[in-house]
């Protein structure tokens, strides 16, 4: 299936945002990590990894786990398990057994973990044998993925001895890891960092509490590229429940979009706004070159190039070494993707930065540089990044077909439907 999209040629719009699966999958980890089954989670998302990970936490009493493409429930998992009695087989999609799970599984089975690969070695499948760990200490290199740390931090409090995680080197990230911190002790855990690389948890259990998720700023992101894209100078998106205090790093688009001309105006409830959240509206001019490091910030480094490709505005984009591991290589994508429109982006010899010169010719404004193949269909790789990143490019390029749309559903499922009634048309092809 593919989706026509043909933008509108205003913008007002309110949405309501899907819950951060982030913060759920954290909160239904902890949660089951609780005495007694812990206390209520409310505002939990539809989206698939977060069904997924309700799926396996409901009945631990089967033998096979399949989470489906839902990395977050992997990860998580595969530390929880780690914990439970009985023994699973832990597995997913053809394209998560290709995904790397070995660093999060040595470090299990340092702490005495009974982990074996089912296949291939570093990967899963996973036969994991659930028994008590003892704890201790632990390095990592700190630029594998955030989440095989927050798997390790969450059980931590569980382990006889507590658990003190070492990163070597870069972190990258950081802003995750600081989540499931922060929750971490919302539910009573003892934790914290002794300096930038030690982080120490206490063997205190943790404390059943109700908990709401607060709405998922990635999902944002894409609101603020059609923001940044759309030519109607009075666009404006209401986006309720948006903290800026919010535990997401991701909350750094705010500050990031301020440079592609993009203001944030936010409300605590008691104004004539009337809803805590905030308001985004086309505010300034954008820069002329944008450099970025997005070590922090992996999931809106797509939102970002096509942006800034579709504004005609130079790039150097940097700290993108975790996109190759992701849903699908997001780098190769998007450089093959840009490409179909006449967008060429280089990778750096670094191979983890991403550098756009410019558009060829200035004259006749942005879109005089867009070439775009005939027929064009931008390939989703089974990444639902890739569907929600490109699909605002119909604001200027007049309408983009996205192929296997219904990706969305891993993190943002009601995301057509929003388009459409922000006005987008959104039409369905065989």
């Amino acid at each position: 299936m593919k989706y026509r999209i043909i933008a509108p040629k205003s913008l007002k719009v309110k949405v309501s945002l899907p819950a951060s699966k982030s913060i759920c999958n954290r909160a239904l980890i902890i949660n089951a990590l609780c005495p007694g089954g812990g206390g209520e989670i409310q505002n939990l998302s539809d989206c698939d990894d977060t069904q997924a990970m309700l799926r396996a936490l409901s009945d631990l009493s089967q033998t096979t786990v399949d989470v489906g493409a839902a990395g977050t429930a992997m990860r998580f998992l595969t530390a929880f398990l780690s914990l439970q009695p009985g023994k699973r087989v832990l597995t997913g999609s053809e394209r998560m057994r290709h995904r790397p799970v070995g660093v999060l599984v040595e470090a299990l089975r340092s702490l005495g973990a009974d982990i074996r690969y089912v296949g291939e070695e570093g990967f899963p499948p996973l036969e994991i044998t659930g028994c008590e760990l003892q704890g201790g200490n632990i390095e990592l290199a700190g630029d594998v993925s955030s989440q095989y740390v927050s798997a390790l931090m969450m059980i931590g409090p569980m382990l006889r001895e507590g658990l003190h995680i070492r990163l070597k080197g870069r972190v990258v990230s950081r802003p995750y890891i600081k989540m499931t911190m922060e929750m971490m002790r919302q539910f009573g855990a003892d934790v914290r960092w002794q300096g930038q690389r030690d982080i120490l948890i206490a063997p205190k259990r943790y404390t059943p509490t109700a908990y709401a998720v607060e709405p998922d700023w990635s999902a944002a992101s894409y609101w603020y590229e059609i923001l940044a894209l759309t030519s109607d100078r009075n666009a404006v998106a209401s986006l309720p429940g948006l903290r800026k205090d919010s535990l997401q790093g991701d909350a750094q688009v705010a500050k990031m979009f301020e440079s592609l001309a993009v203001k944030t105006f936010f409300f605590d409830g008691t104004g004539a706004l009337g809803y805590q959240g905030c308001q985004i509206l086309r505010y300034g001019r954008a820069v002329k070159y944008l450099e970025l490091d997005f070590k922090e910030n992996p999931d809106v480094a797509q939102t970002f190039v096509v942006t800034c490709a579709m504004r005609g505005i130079p790039f150097y984009f940097s700290g993108l070494e975790t996109l190759r591991i992701k849903e699908t290589d997001r780098i190769a994508a998007l450089c093959q993707e840009m490409a179909k429109v006449g967008v060429h982006i280089m990778i750096d010899s670094d191979n983890s930065s991403l550098i756009w010169p410019g558009p060829d010719r200035q004259v006749g404004g942005r879109e005089c540089y867009l070439h775009p193949m005939p027929n064009c269909v931008i390939k989703t790789y089974d990444d639902h990044r890739m569907a929600m990143a490109f699909a605002p490019m119909a604001l200027v390029m007049g309408s983009v077909i996205i192929d296997n749309p219904e990706v969305v559903s891993k993190s943002y499922p009601s995301f057509w439907e929003d388009l459409e009634n922000s006005g987008f048309e959104v039409i369905e092809m065989d």
